[in-house]
């Protein structure tokens, strides 16, 4: 075909394989099969065929949240479009480059009465930082090009809507690579951090924040909470960047971290945020004096009380800082009572994690859990009580974490485990799930089947919508709705295609995950979960 002769679906195509564009999320339908024809005559770019577009959507945001590429997702106009938003919600409020592709009513229907039409410009406003519909064929690779460099720069979700005739007409254009960028490495020198390091040198109670944004620092944050005399509190993302051995680190903070280091937390005078914007209100000091270093401190708006702003690279700004604060005299009463809070939290943890009895608690199926994964390992949260848990008892080695961060939406789990799967076939991949968030996506079992994803799936099953329960017993307020009708999951898992398993004691819980994380096939473990009011619950 000559190059004149291609069109807008072809041109795409090309322009996102330029783009490092691997995968396309999706449901076919009829207002995007010249895409689906144009998609099954190349090679370049897999289809990966889903049973709902909140998956397609959730697996292109746990693929654009894993790698950092753009994560692409695809849907006809009306209610498949509508479909995407849930799963475009979670990468809007993470603030992962994801980018939508859906089918429009054909160019001369657009603003009639025809079925399925809708305006999806405005549909997608809430989520969308840069949203058009193709006006001409001719414009496809501009358009393309201005969303992926929007996504891309600004991390957030962009969409073309691109009508139902124009995919198949004929287009000018030539794809082209996005720019070639060389970052260099960020001027600074002690002299231009000297406002930081005053602050730092105030402190008699400091604390560190990290997060996933720290991952390349771990060594210089330990040695800077050491001269410092600073504990280490991680968010959810950045729990596996320090080891449980590191005499600094405290553990999580917020809803399932170290309970008794809120407390301590308060009482920081001094905070450095590092590659984290996460701020859980309730778990945090009041009157502290905030240092954030952040790669895009520009680019989000967040409620923490920051009084300085770095804008730079973790790595590059912690030497600086360590070398300003040579011969600094930090407190010993205060590591003395970091140290306490740590080695209190570590004995807890190591008795919940214990817990005897069946069906099991939560605690001790993560307990089982950290003691049989890969240290490599990703790991796919859903939203619920089983975040919470494994927050709370999970001690992470190097494992990759992928959880639906502020959208916090339930059935996040197995689509990003199933994308974790395709982008690295050679990991070990967990889902860990509640029976209520996993029913959200039951159909999508089946896509584990069909592409042949070794995946494991834990189910925490106590038939019960228990973070819900838990919360409306601590308001003291009547329940309905929270008892779940389950079906039973191995029968389900193994009319799928998998291979399903029980632990029929707590004494089996390691044996049987281990018989599943050394299954090559997608495998689900059921585990009869005991309905435990979780300790934090407001």
């Amino acid at each position: 075909m000559a190059k004149t002769e291609r069109t807008v679906a072809d041109l795409m195509l090309e322009q996102l394989s330029l783009f490092g564009v691997k995968r396309i999320y999706g449901v076919v339908g009829d207002a995007t099969i010249g895409l689906i024809d144009a998609l099954a005559k190349q090679d370049k770019i897999k289809y990966i065929a889903v049973k709902h577009e909140s998956t397609a959507a959730f697996m292109a945001s746990a693929e654009a949240k894993l790698t950092g590429g753009l994560g692409v997702c695809t849907a006809t106009m009306g209610p498949g479009a509508t479909n995407l938003l849930n799963g475009l919600g979670d990468a809007y409020a993470d603030k992962a480059p994801v980018l939508a592709i859906t089918g429009q009513a054909p160019s001369n229907k657009i603003g009639t009465e025809y079925p399925q039409y809708i305006d999806q410009q405005e549909l997608m406003k809430p989520f969308a930082a840069y949203s058009a519909n193709l006006a001409s064929p001719d414009a496809t690779i501009e358009v393309l090009q201005k969303a992926a460099r929007t996504s891309l720069g600004q991390r957030v979700v962009t969409h073309l809507s691109v009508p139902k005739d124009f995919f198949m007409m004929p287009a000018k254009g030539e794809p082209r690579a996005l720019p070639d960028v060389i970052e260099g490495a960020s001027i600074f020198t002690k002299e231009s951090l000297e406002q930081a390091t005053e602050i730092m040198k105030t402190a008699k109670r400091p604390m560190i924040l990290a997060g996933y944004g720290a991952t390349q620092a771990t060594e210089e944050l330990e040695k800077l909470a050491d001269l410092w005399g600073a504990g280490i509190l991680a968010s959810l993302g950045g729990k596996g960047l320090f080891g449980e051995s590191s005499p600094h680190i405290l553990q999580g903070i917020g809803e399932g971290g170290n309970p008794y280091a809120a407390d301590l937390f308060k009482e920081a005078d001094v905070v450095l945020l590092a590659g984290t914007k996460w701020w859980p209100e309730g778990y945090v000091p009041t009157d502290a004096r905030v240092i954030q270093i952040d790669r895009h401190f520009d680019k989000f708006v967040k409620g923490i009380p920051t009084e300085l702003g770095i804008i730079g690279k973790t790595e590059e700004v912690l030497p600086l800082l360590r070398e300003s604060l040579q011969g600094f005299s930090r407190s010993e009463d205060w590591v003395a009572r970091c140290q306490e809070i740590k080695e209190k939290w570590s004995k807890q943890n190591e008795q919940e994690g214990s817990t005897e009895g069946y069906p099991a608690h939560p605690a001790r199926i993560i307990r089982a859990l950290d003691k049989t994964v890969a240290p490599d390992a990703i790991l796919a949260l859903d939203t619920g009580d089983n975040t919470v848990w494994t927050n709370r008892n999970f001690r992470q080695k190097e494992q990759s974490v992928l959880f639906s961060g502020y959208w916090r939406t339930m059935g996040f789990g197995l689509p990003a485990a199933m994308a974790a799967k395709l982008i690295k076939p050679e990991k070990q991949v967990v889902a860990v799930v509640g029976d209520g968030g996993l029913q959200m996506v039951l159909a999508d079992l089946l896509t584990a089947t069909r592409y042949e994803l070794n995946i494991t799936v834990v189910v925490l099953n106590n038939e019960s919508l228990q973070m819900e329960r838990d919360k409306i017993k601590a308001a003291n307020k009547k329940e309905v709705g929270v008892d779940l009708t389950n079906p039973d999951f191995i029968k389900l898992a193994e009319a799928c295609g998998w291979k399903a398993l029980r632990a029929a004691s707590d004494t089996e819980l390691e044996s049987v995950l281990e018989e599943a994380l050394n299954t090559n096939a997608p495998t689900l473990v059921d585990i009869s979960t005991a309905q435990v009011f979780f300790p934090e619950t407001q």
